[in-house]
């Protein structure tokens, strides 16, 4: 069971940092994007590599103890990717699944598709970005509790 505080603060963060076009921070490696969202005890650390093909770690700490983490790749795999789009759905990351987007979310003639089995604890999942009904891009992830 996930404490809600735990999960409103993910969902925050998520929507302020990559999907809501916030700043990036220093890189923590080289050529590595960056990003981090404090509130309190609790911080987010998303940091990942690449553009059209990338790899990436997600990560909160509360009172600086490590409790929970996410490792995503993913890859566009046809024309005319919108990155705005992919930041467009991942900002309706929902309350029961904080881990990337909504089941499904459209917009023109992109849809988005997330799929995911298991829960907070312990769970995998994969991405899509259709055109026109065509994949154009996909993201697998996977992560848990950290203890």
């Amino acid at each position: 069971m996930t404490d809600k505080k735990i999960t409103d603060f993910l969902i925050r963060a998520k929507q302020a940092t990559y999907a809501g076009k916030g700043a990036e921070t220093a890189p923590s490696r080289e050529k590595s994007h960056d990003l981090i969202y404090e509130d309190g005890e609790y911080m987010y650390y998303d940091t990942y590599l690449g553009g059209n093909r990338f790899a990436g770690e997600e990560a909160l700490w509360i009172s600086k103890v490590p409790c929970w983490s996410m490792n995503y790749v993913g890859r566009v795999t046809g024309e005319n990717f919108s990155g705005d789009f992919l930041k467009e759905a991942l900002l309706h990351v929902p309350e029961d699944k904080p881990f990337r987007g909504p089941s499904e979310y459209v917009n023109g003639d992109y849809t988005y598709r997330c799929d995911i089995d298991g829960d907070f604890d312990w769970f995998q999942g994969k991405e899509t970005i259709s055109l026109k009904g065509t994949v154009i891009y996909e993201c697998f992830f996977h992560g848990g509790r950290i203890e």
